[in-house]
């Protein structure tokens, strides 16, 4: 039997595709401190081993949920039926750029939001706004608000149980802590795997759709999951130190106990989130259960200037990447038009 021939169309596919395994590297890299950043902030682990766990745990979780926020992103934020492959690169490339941007400026933004804004400004450009999901877009907005504030009352909530449950810290408790630190830390890795990576498989999910290579009901393929969870985990594995920074050092100062507390607040909201399908931030969540931990404090420790800086972003992010998903797949169009 003879193979068939790869069109134009497919080249084209298999060339987005791996753009937007790029995207989710940059994911991975943008959002390391996501996991990691407590465990770093205390010296729990060095921060080789802090982004060595952490990619691996991205990795591991795959094997154990089911992909509903992929499928969110890929049949819920906008309309299969205006994807082309136009539109999908506009979305990559404005998402791309605005990782890259906030990388460079060291703040903790949305890497999700940013692949959403870029899919809505790159498909309302190329036909109207009738081809938003107004219900999925709902839900990921909401979650802007949302995903902070939770992470914000369980991490302030856990930390002032355990520290009146432990008025008294000795080197034990604290070795202790320590421990539970790491374990959470793996777990909030999971928690990041099982809602980030899978927003690509969503984007990846419509390529194909786009090319012809499926049709637009059917399952998001498991192969496309397990690249991009494994894009993401090489992404994690390479670092990201400047975001590290900020939210290990400029944010609040952390112990090994708040550091538990914020993980494990921030992991809860996660995989409730994953369970439902509702691809919220993993930054925003994480950096919420971070300030809601400082504030807990006697006296506070939360700097708000810094924390003033990253909440502007997430909410300059949808709205940014939806302008240079307009940019790019503007250009892209005329290019193609002009050729």
């Amino acid at each position: 039997m003879v193979p068939r021939m790869l069109t134009t169309g497919h080249w084209l596919a298999l060339i987005l595709i791996s753009v937007a395994l790029i995207f989710d590297f940059t994911n991975g890299f943008h959002d390391a401190a996501n996991a990691v950043a407590t465990v770093v902030a205390t010296k729990s682990l060095t921060p080789f081993q802090a982004v060595a766990m952490a990619a691996t745990f991205n990795f591991v979780i795959m094997f154990f949920i089911p992909f509903n926020v992929a499928a969110t992103i890929g049949k819920g934020t906008v309309n299969p039926d205006s994807i082309t492959l136009t539109v999908v690169f506009g979305c990559l490339a404005a998402a791309i750029s605005w990782n890259v941007l906030t990388w460079w400026f060291g703040l903790p933004s949305s890497s999700s939001h940013a692949l959403v804004g870029g899919l809505i400004g790159s498909a309302v450009t190329a036909s109207n706004w009738d081809t938003v999901n107004v219900l999925g877009v709902t839900k990921i907005v909401v979650s802007i608000f949302a995903a902070p504030v939770v992470g914000f009352a369980l991490g302030a909530g856990l930390n002032a149980v355990i520290r009146l449950g432990f008025a008294r810290e000795t080197s034990r408790h604290v070795a202790w802590y320590h421990r539970l630190q790491i374990a959470s830390s793996a777990v909030y890795s999971m928690a990041h795997g099982s809602n980030d990576a899978q927003k690509t498989a969503g984007i990846i999910f419509l390529i194909l759709v786009a090319a012809g290579v499926l049709p637009k009901d059917a399952e998001i393929p498991y192969i496309a999951v397990a690249l991009c969870f494994a894009a993401m985990g090489l992404g994690t594995l390479s670092g990201g130190w400047r975001i590290i920074d900020t939210m290990a050092r400029k944010l609040t100062h952390l112990n090994p106990r708040q550091g538990l507390a914020a993980n494990v607040g921030g992991g809860v909201m996660l995989f409730v989130a994953s369970h439902f399908g509702i691809p919220v931030s993993t930054t925003h969540t994480i950096a919420g259960a971070i300030m809601g931990v400082g504030t807990s404090e006697p006296g506070g420790s939360v700097q708000w200037g810094k924390a003033t800086e990253i909440v502007a972003a997430w909410v300059l992010t949808i709205p940014c990447s939806a302008a240079l998903g307009w940019a790019f797949y503007s250009a892209t169009a005329y290019l193609l038009a002009t050729r």
